[in-house]
């Protein structure tokens, strides 16, 4: 058998698009023949998956698997590249497998995801390949949650066509409470629980920019400052999750309603399809704000 270098193996990725490891497995079933081993690749659909790699994919799906006991759950977002193949039932059999080996599995990052094997002894990125050979866009696993409690209460909420899901724990309260948080958390968007874990550059930035709005009003330099803290208390009411006003009751906020029960508010974990990645303008937030009110 001829020799695999690094030098050769890195060669094909280049020329394919394809990872290390696949490449060097495709050289040494081809004795080393680069031409040959990137012929491989385009028979088995490795090399037309890597030419998709580079396209946007702001679609898809966020699932979510509880456990049976109840105290874990896996939320996993794909991504393609339309709306139409996110409704693809292989597509959302993809999606559901991949949740569901978070759930089993507990991987510790998206590596150890992508390398764990989903279908006998295919990885998960192996068959994501697959798939996008067959479908013809591009597929990507782009993150993934896990939360795990031993004495508290876990629930979770999916918008309609998983658009955008919640999980939120609670210490106290029932799991009917949690999924209303968890409701509340997809359709008003909280930054996080509570303002002292608001980033201290954040708000110092809200402050610069309150003051030298406050400052253009020529009032006394008491008074701005007492215009700026206003302003401030304003500001984390509007992104704490605990400031907010129920979505369910606007006359409560999310904190008098965790109150009412004797419940605390541990964490949560909120997945928009295609966050952050170029996409059309869709807002989803406000979709589940009318479904709720709606409702």
């Amino acid at each position: 058998m001829a020799d695999i270098t690094a030098a050769l193996v890195k060669e094909l990725r280049e020329q394919t698009g394809v990872g290390m490891m696949e490449c060097k497995k495709a050289l040494q079933e081809t004795d080393g023949d680069l031409d040959a081993a990137v012929e491989l690749m385009r028979k088995t659909g490795q090399a037309k998956a890597a030419k998709k790699a580079g396209r946007v994919a702001a679609e898809g799906a966020v699932t979510v698997r509880h456990a049976a006991d109840g105290k874990t759950v896996a939320m996993v977002e794909v991504n393609s590249e339309t709306d139409f193949v996110s409704k693809r039932q292989e597509f959302q059999d993809f999606a559901a497998a991949v949740a569901d080996l978070v759930l089993a599995r507990r991987p510790a990052d998206m590596a150890e995801l992508l390398s764990l094997p989903l279908e006998g002894d295919h990885s998960v990125d192996q068959v994501r390949q697959d798939l996008v050979a067959k479908i013809g866009e591009n597929i990507q696993v782009r993150r993934f949650s896990l939360n795990s409690t031993e004495q508290g209460i876990l629930n979770s909420y999916v918008h309609h066509g998983g658009r955008i899901g919640a999980v939120v724990e609670l210490e106290g309260g029932d799991a009917e409470l949690a999924k209303d948080i968890a409701m509340h958390v997809a359709a008003s968007k909280p930054l996080c629980v509570s303002a002292d874990q608001v980033p201290a550059e954040l708000l110092d930035k809200e402050r610069e920019i309150y003051t030298a709005q406050a400052a253009d009003s020529g009032k006394p330099a008491n008074i701005v400052a007492k215009m700026v803290d206003g302003r401030i208390g304003k500001y984390l009411k509007e992104i704490t999750l605990l400031g907010q006003p129920f979505v369910k009751d606007p006359e409560r906020s999310i904190e008098q309603l965790a109150n009412a029960a004797k419940a605390r508010i541990v964490s949560f974990e909120r997945f928009e399809l295609g966050e952050g990645l170029e996409k059309k303008s869709d807002n989803f937030a406000d979709e589940v704000m009318a479904q709720i009110r709606g409702g």
